[in-house]
């Protein structure tokens, strides 16, 4: 956030927008199916923050909460925090095996500008959930380990194979189910 008029501006230390984002977050956000706050009371730098996205209406991720760990460096605002899901999730910008997101798949990180809070990834990611290629995809059982959803999300492919754009996706998810077991 810049102050300042006439061609003038104050850029806002990052323990101040923080203070702001943190307020803003205890507050609520719109419908409250969105929010965030700090991890620990005692972090006096604020890095850690978890963030919390209700899934939306009328696609697979209806009446799901998903839990998502933000962490901000020490160049935040100047540079995105990194995001990961800490729920299991299916969507085409979050790293599978990690669950971080990747900022090349999710515009808001890919473009980051310093104006960008906490609250607007949250409900951009909120409204990618929303999105066609993300609003009907196989979903994670909750609670349930990698390696079971990874069983389900093959044998759903199988069923898919004989289109022939999904051959090298269903290859890739036999790879992966294959490699779950050596743990």
């Amino acid at each position: 956030m810049t102050i300042g008029s006439g061609g003038s501006s104050v850029v806002v230390p990052r323990n101040f927008r923080l203070l702001e984002e943190l307020e803003r977050g205890e507050k609520g956000i719109g419908d409250g199916t969105v929010s965030y706050g700090m991890d620990d009371g005692d972090d006096i730098y604020m890095r850690s923050w978890t963030g919390t996205i209700i899934g939306p209406h009328n696609s697979v991720h209806e009446n799901r909460i998903y839990q998502l760990k933000l962490f901000c460096d020490k160049d935040y605002p100047e540079k995105p925090p990194s995001v990961r899901f800490h729920s299991r999730i299916n969507m085409t910008c979050v790293n599978h095996e990690n669950g971080m997101v990747e900022p090349k798949k999710f515009g808001i990180l890919a473009n980051w500008q310093r104006e960008y809070t906490m609250e607007d990834i949250l409900v951009q990611l909120k409204k990618e959930m929303a999105a066609p290629p993300n609003r009907k995809l196989v979903q994670p059982p909750e609670g349930q380990p990698i390696s079971t959803w990874m069983r389900i999300f093959s044998s759903y492919l199988e069923e898919k194979v004989q289109n022939k754009h999904l051959t090298w996706l269903h290859n890739q998810v036999q790879h992966t189910n294959f490699c779950c077991r050596l743990y």
